[in-house]
């Protein structure tokens, strides 16, 4: 089921009233509700992969009591490993064995010998990667003694399957969702209110901007070898906003979602384009996936106690296996490792934390030298965005290198005037509530004026929006 959806129009209703009007007495009614509410949706898309997503659920929901309850060190590291081992093991069938098994029949074929492999023919399960990375960041807070095994079957498994983050997160963990779930939750008229203005301002991002984007990226990138080096610039840009309005748009869209339900969720995006370094994009980017690899990777590797060696050692890592999360395909790695090189000079002159707050906080206009940071951090993430839409590492690198010709500065043809300037109404919105949660947190206004300004979004929206069957980018991932 898609947010951008009649069904979801038709299924957020029910639930809420549901929820608020009939089972609202206990939160364990309430949770109950949630949990078939939640099997629903994903059943949507593929009823089969439901019975993977209850065994995954099962699995960690034990394996937690088991590592709780065991009397030795020893024990508890069994079960832990035990999880974490059939957890990635899934993950790695349905998403990574056509990869591997393909890349050692193209290393056997490099040294001669034909090799006829067998692959498989199977869809990737929805939000698989998603949610896997619940259950392992609660076994591993078990084993840590960062929270209490949860008995209660019904309160894990919301956890791990609740609607709104069950199939493109943010990725949240236990210690902050799940005591939000074992607490009797009462309606809040300004946080509901507030999650509808994200909302739409999550469909705006999705449907106006990714969607609008879409397809004139499909056409550059697909006909790449015809096109002149200034449209492929055009689609580089068009692709950044694509994947930031697509996966941005429904982060917003997730949030909004859950406060209707009185439940917050971790913020994954904060305006990362207006980002000074390359540090400070990643720390505005996909943040509940960022934080998750510093937390459950980057630290238990030594973080950044080591050497300069440790810490360029354990930035790669975190990088590149950032990269394979996103796909079975070697151009997600060569994305990661770009990434990894620009974190270099930060890191080796100890400057990666140097930008901490936003961009002229306080200010309406940056200045010269934040424009300029801004501008060529926008310009260094966009080349890799090559690598990561690219079908092919050749793709990609014959791509880049068409763009360095002698039409690099000539004016792009046909040029997209219109999803430029919608493009240009969504920065300037952002850049003025860059300091605010989203980008319809428009407090400083009358309400007059803020309702005339949500008029005009929807107004937009139902104008300019692409309607077509348009699936989210990330639920690939």
């Amino acid at each position: 089921m898609l947010f951008n959806s009649i069904g979801f129009l038709i299924f957020l209703p029910i639930v809420f009233c549901l929820y608020w009007f009939v089972f609202n007495r206990k939160f364990q009614e309430q949770n109950r509700l949630l949990l078939l509410a939640s099997f629903y949706f994903y059943a949507c898309w593929d009823w089969r992969f439901l019975f993977l997503l209850m065994f995954s659920i099962g699995l960690d929901y034990v394996s937690g009591i088991k590592i709780e309850n065991s009397k030795t060190n020893r024990e508890a590291k069994f079960w832990l490993t035990l999880s974490i081992a059939i957890n990635l093991g899934f993950l790695g069938f349905f998403k990574y064995y056509n990869f591997f098994v393909e890349s050692f029949a193209d290393l056997l074929g490099g040294f001669g010998f034909k090799a006829n492999m067998w692959l498989l023919n199977v869809i990737l399960p929805v939000g698989i990667s998603f949610y896997t990375f619940h259950g392992l960041s609660y076994v591993i807070d078990v084993y840590k003694k960062r929270i209490k095994a949860k008995r209660s079957f019904t309160d894990y498994a919301v956890f791990v399957s609740y609607f709104p983050l069950l199939v493109a997160g943010p990725i949240e963990r236990a210690t902050h969702l799940l005591p939000q779930i074992q607490r009797k939750r009462v309606f809040n008229y300004e946080q509901a209110v507030d999650g509808m203005r994200q909302i739409l301002w999550g469909f705006f991002k999705k449907m106006v901007i990714a969607d609008n984007c879409a397809p004139l990226v499909n056409e550059i990138f697909n006909n790449y070898q015809t096109e002149s080096p200034a449209n492929l610039v055009i689609g580089t840009v068009l692709f950044a906003f694509q994947i930031y309005g697509d996966f941005s748009g429904y982060s917003d869209i997730a949030l909004g979602v859950s406060r209707l339900f009185g439940i917050e969720l971790l913020k994954n995006f904060a305006f990362p384009y207006f980002s000074r370094d390359i540090a400070e994009f990643w720390r505005r980017w996909h943040i509940s996936l960022s934080s998750w690899f510093r937390d459950y990777l980057y630290i238990p590797l030594g973080g950044s106690k080591g050497g300069l060696s440790m810490k360029i050692r354990n930035t790669f890592i975190i990088f590149l296996v950032s990269g394979f999360w996103h796909g079975a395909n070697w151009t997600f790695m060569i994305w990661g490792g770009l990434n990894a090189l620009y974190f270099m000079p930060l890191l080796m002159m100890n400057r990666n934390r140097q930008n901490m707050e936003v961009a002229a906080q306080g200010k309406f206009l940056p200045s010269f030298k934040e424009c300029f940071q801004i501008l060529f951090t926008f310009l260094i993430t966009c080349i890799a965005w090559i690598f990561f839409r690219a079908e092919s590492v050749t793709q990609a690198i014959h791509y880049i290198g068409r763009i360095f010709s002698r039409e690099l500065l000539s004016i792009p043809h046909p040029l997209p005037v219109k999803v430029l300037a919608l493009i240009g109404l969504m920065l300037i919105i952002e850049w003025i509530n860059r300091e605010r949660f989203h980008g319809l947190e428009i407090k400083r206004f009358s309400p007059l004026i803020r309702r005339i300004f949500y008029l005009v979004v929807i107004y937009i929206i139902l104008r300019y929006a692409n309607f077509g069957n348009n699936e989210f980018i990330y639920f690939q991932f």
